[in-house]
């Protein structure tokens, strides 16, 4: 199946003080991708506002939502999105379950992403995005069809709040930790979900900084580049790949993004291929 991406320079849905630098790196990305198989998705200059809700500049994340939905709909075949910050999950994973009855969703990320809006310490989306897709989110934002928390997998996670904690365990969510992560234990996570096809979502900074540096949360103790390309491997060859997406590469400037683009393009190659 041929691969197109979308190209999501989304920075509003994080509160890390890189945030801004989340936009560069997906230009830098873009400018390593194929040009007649890339869209680029507008996204506001502007901050935004709450719109009196506790999600920050929720009013740009559903602007931007609502662009990326329709730009999904001209895309054939696989859809690769490339952010932004992980709030741009919203849309992507929303069109694949669309798409592909019993999707499961490898979320491969140091965090859960499983704050509820009142319990967010920060009030930043990317910190809320799962649980939103999960359907409990703001109400601007939840999808029509939520996934299912049993076939939502955790891989790569060591940072939780503990309410997300808390949530975790009582919706029965499967987290696999690093020192576990690896191809079988994927593999099996998957067979239990009963999923048809699988959805990818990648977070850079499910690496370990000492590998890989460039993100708004670093977290210590994290997988290396080949245990990720191996576990990519093992879920495209256990399931049909429903979508993936690369998300929150924060270079420090132009000079050093070039410098991380060969593990940003493996990864996306291992995706797209």
């Amino acid at each position: 199946m041929t691969a197109s991406f979308l190209v999501v320079p989304q920075w509003q849905g994080s509160g890390s003080s890189r945030a801004m630098r989340l936009a560069e790196g997906a230009a830098a990305i873009r400018e390593d991708l194929p040009l007649s198989a890339t869209v680029v998705v507008e996204v506001p200059s502007e901050a935004g506002t709450d719109e009196g809700t506790a999600v920050l500049r929720l009013s740009s994340l559903r602007q931007v939502r609502d662009a990326q939905l329709a730009a999904l709909a001209t895309v054939s075949g696989l859809a690769i999105t490339i952010g932004g910050d992980c709030g741009v999950e919203l849309a992507s994973i929303q069109h694949a379950a669309a798409h592909n009855n019993s999707m499961a969703v490898v979320w491969i990320d140091a965090h859960a992403d499983l704050n509820a809006p009142a319990e967010s310490p920060s009030h930043a989306f990317n910190g809320m995005v799962l649980r939103t897709l999960l359907g409990d989110g703001p109400e601007a934002l939840v999808p029509e069809v939520p996934l299912s928390p049993g076939r939502v997998i955790l891989a790569g996670t060591r940072a939780l709040d503990d309410a997300e904690l808390a949530y975790l365990e009582s919706a029965g969510i499967v987290m696999i930790a690093p020192l576990a992560l690896d191809a079988d234990s994927v593999t099996a996570a998957l067979a239990a979900s009963g999923a048809t096809s699988v959805y990818l979502h990648v977070d850079l900074d499910v690496l370990d900084p000492a590998e890989f540096g460039p993100v708004g949360y670093p977290e210590p103790f994290g997988i290396s580049l080949a245990t990720l390309l191996a576990v990519i491997a093992a879920a495209k060859a256990a399931l049909p790949l429903a979508g993936a997406a690369v998300t929150e590469f924060a270079p420090v400037s132009a000079d050093a993004a070039a410098d991380d683009q060969g593990t940003i393009l493996r990864i996306i190659g291992a995706l797209a291929s």
